[in-house]
Order: structure tokens, then sequence, then C-alpha cells
């Protein structure tokens, strides 16, 4: 096998999806103003909300208005008298806006996209800024030494066989054989690459996320 990294599939796909907006940029998380939405959305007080923290008032204005940097023990605090999980205040928070968006692909109507190992068909690919990238394919390639290298791309990726078998290539495993119905999850920075062991080329279905 290559060990030398190689994204040329990756980079060819998400091209088409960085064509289509995909990906919306994330917002960097302000402490404060987590605190102030939760605090908010419960009705408090400030010193309300400081009482049931055991903080003093001044320290939890400071802290929504971002003047200052809670240590850890204020921020177990904050989380108990919030009554969440310390990871929930690191959490951006929800958009209760529903986006009413949907796609539908018919059979063999989305857009295609071949390779020299892989022939894709993108799917709900009229959809922009999409979280996700959807694809089935059918897989050419019958050995490792046909592609350039392990694929490798951000994000985590979900893989369910549709007809025929592959060969799952995964760089810290051994490759394993999979059949119709079955599927796997892993990291996309890993790298990896799909063979088909049947007589017919399999197909299979991808969901990357982004």
């Amino acid at each position: 096998m290559n060990d030398n990294p190689s994204s040329t599939e990756a980079e060819s796909l998400l091209k088409i999806a960085s064509s289509e907006g995909v990906g919306p940029p994330v917002a960097p998380l302000k402490l404060g103003e987590r605190v102030r939405t939760i605090r908010r959305a419960r009705n408090w007080t400030l010193e309300e909300a400081a009482n049931r923290a055991g903080l003093a008032r001044s320290t939890l204005s400071k802290i929504e208005n971002e003047q200052m940097s809670p240590t850890f023990d204020a921020v177990q605090k904050l989380a108990r008298g919030l009554d969440i999980d310390v990871p929930q205040l690191f959490q951006p928070a929800q958009v209760d806006k529903i986006s009413g968006r949907r796609s539908i692909t018919k059979a063999n109507e989305g857009r295609g996209h071949p390779t020299s190992t892989y022939e894709h068909e993108l799917l709900a690919s009229e959809i922009s800024r999409k979280r996700m990238l959807p694809y089935k394919a059918i897989i050419r390639a019958r050995d490792f030494s046909e592609f350039d290298g392990w694929v490798r791309h951000q994000g985590e990726e979900f893989m369910l066989v549709l007809s025929g078998a592959v060969s799952l290539y995964t760089e810290f495993y051994e490759p394993v054989a999979m059949h119709e119905g079955d599927s796997a999850y892993y990291d996309g920075s890993m790298g990896h690459c799909v063979i088909s062991i049947s007589e017919d080329d399999a197909m299979i279905l991808w969901v990357t996320s982004m």
C-alpha cells in the first residue's frame, strides 16, 4: 500500500460541496451570551440566578457581559445554578426555527460525478449550505493500488452497502469485507478507501458530515 496521503477523491467531492455552499461557518461561542440566554429562558433575574449559583450578582453580571472569564469552579457553580450539565454551557443554543428545506432525488436522477475508482451520484444537490453530503457510489476499483494513496477529508462518514460486496480499507485497521446491508461509521481524516470484491461493481451509500 502507498502510505503517502492522497485526497484526490475527497478533494474532488469537497470542491463540489464547496460550490454548493456546504457547511455554514460556525461563529465562536460566547459563554456570557450563552449564560444570559439560559437565564432569560428560565425567566430569572440576574440576582436570582446569581443566588442559585452561589455567585455575587456583580460577578455574574461581568460573566454575562464578557468582562471576566469564570474559573472552573465558577463554571461548575453556574451549571448547577442553571440546572444543566457543564458541557451544555458550551453548546450553542438551539435555534427555534424550522427551515422547511426539503429535497427529493428520484432514482438515477442525482448529479453524476465519475472518477477513476468510483462513479458518484450526488443526492440533494440543489440544496446549498448542507451540513452533510449524501451520495451513492458505484465502486469500480478492485485493488488498493488503483488509488493514489489513502483518501482523507474532514468530518465523519457513514457508509451503507446497497448491493454487491466491498472491502473497506482503513488506515489503522485490517481490511473488512462488507456485504449488502452492512454499514460502517468512521473518521474521514483517517485514511480510507473501498474496493469491490463482488463479480459486479458494488454500490454503496455514503453520507459525509461537513
